[in-house]
């Protein structure tokens, strides 16, 4: 059975916040992603800047009138 927890890094060992239903000396999978990291929501944050001035950048607007329904069916 999964468990998902948060833990503290201090000094070589992680300390998890709560109670683990584990037996003693039981192999885990560990799977770490930092959850206060500042580089990481720096670099989030420039994405999302790039992102933004990228799709105000783009044309979403015609340059034709769109097909009538008529002119479609045509294609088809």
């Amino acid at each position: 059975m999964a468990q998902v927890t948060e833990a503290i890094f201090t000094h070589g060992i992680l300390k998890p916040e709560g109670n683990l239903a584990l037996r003693e000396a039981q192999r885990v999978r560990l799977i770490i992603e930092p959850i206060d990291d500042e580089t990481e929501s720096g670099d989030r944050q420039a994405a999302f800047d790039r992102l933004r001035s990228g799709i105000a950048a783009m044309d979403f607007f015609l340059r034709e009138p769109l097909p009538s329904r008529d002119a479609l069916h045509d294609r088809a």
